[in-house]
């Protein structure tokens, strides 16, 4: 049976005028009340219909950002770009951080749908579109970030990266390096899907050994690169590209820990998914794929201001290319002196 307002209100132990006030935020209803409320709506999973007068009754000048990692720069960057944009439109925005949690990110979706705010922004974690979809008030205005679905129900605002990847092996090839392992973020997610398929493509193309061996998986959170790095090594890799940027910079270090020199030793492809001196350290040293963040923070709150404007407009897809970037080889280190 659909949970009605009643039922949070009974929930809550306050009148049904009291949830409408809270989640529509029409009258003054005190903290102590609001998360008594919006506890009620979590746990019963109320989901008010998004096309029910309450919700056009004025906005909230509010959009949500969902996010898996808010301790990682490239969604740091990201949060920051958004909130610029949307500051300077008269907006203002509420993070949530699911940690790459599913069940997190739902209850996040519940309660900022909820009447929170007008629009939500969000870079899934959950694989399972059905869950997804199910969770999202009819008609309400949601831009996928980062992250996409098969099914294409919901705009989205990403970067493409098979390109720079498909470029990097060829040029790591074309050196001579024929042990090329690739460390992933989690499985599940459709940039991760994006990142192998470029990799095993260009490694069939440029007739390298297709061992699955050298492909491991990181799950994008700190300290996650460095077991995926040890396996790689024992395999003998040559080579080897990190697809996140957060496990680059551990990469950098845990290689520098164990006195294995970069382009000397081993070649490295790193995602940059900020700017950072920390990269410029090592920007001799190995290539590049710079993803553009800023640029898709601005265009994610640019996109979500349009979708909260006009709900019922077509269902877009923008998508954003990194740039790959090459560092100049040092004669004296050439692969015949390593």
């Amino acid at each position: 049976m659909k949970v009605t307002i009643s039922d949070v209100a009974r929930l809550a132990g306050v009148s049904t005028a009291t949830v409408s006030h809270t989640i529509n935020n029409t009258r003054y209803v005190s903290s102590e009340t609001k998360e008594k409320v919006y506890q009620a709506i979590a746990e019963l999973g109320y989901t008010p219909d998004a096309s029910a007068r309450s919700f056009r009754t004025g906005k909230k000048k509010t959009v949500g950002f969902i996010v898996p990692d808010i301790s990682n720069k490239f969604f740091g960057t990201m949060i920051e770009s958004v909130e610029n944009y949307l500051s300077a439109h008269g907006y203002h925005l509420i993070i949530a951080n699911t940690k790459e949690d599913a069940d997190r990110e739902e209850t996040n979706i519940r309660l900022l749908t909820a009447g929170l705010v007008d629009g939500l922004l969000v870079a899934s974690t959950m694989e399972d579109f059905a869950r997804f979809d199910q969770l999202i008030p009819a008609g309400f205005p949601v831009v996928l970030v980062d992250r996409t679905f098969e099914t294409k129900k919901y705009s989205s605002i990403c970067v493409s990266n098979f390109q720079p990847i498909y470029r990097s092996v060829c040029r790591l090839a074309g050196k001579g390096d024929t042990r090329i392992g690739i460390i992933g973020g989690l499985p599940r997610l459709s940039s991760t899907r994006e990142r192998i398929s470029a990799y095993q493509q260009a490694v069939a193309d440029c007739g390298l050994p297709q061992d699955e061996a050298l492909i491991r998986y990181g799950d994008s959170m700190e300290n996650s690169a460095r077991a995926c790095l040890d396996e790689l090594l024992e395999q003998n890799c040559d080579a080897v590209i990190v697809c996140q940027g957060l496990m680059a910079s551990e990469t950098i270090i845990y290689l520098h820990m164990k006195g294995i020199q970069l382009a000397r030793d081993i070649d490295l492809v790193s995602f940059v998914d900020y700017d950072s001196n920390f990269y410029q350290l090592y920007a001799n040293q190995m290539d590049c794929i710079v993803q553009p963040v800023e640029d898709l923070g601005t265009a994610a709150g640019e996109q979500i201001l349009k979708r909260i404007e006009d709900p019922e407009a077509p269902v877009f897809e923008k998508v954003l290319t990194s740039a790959y970037r090459p560092y100049d080889i040092p004669n004296s280190w050439a692969h015949s002196d390593r």
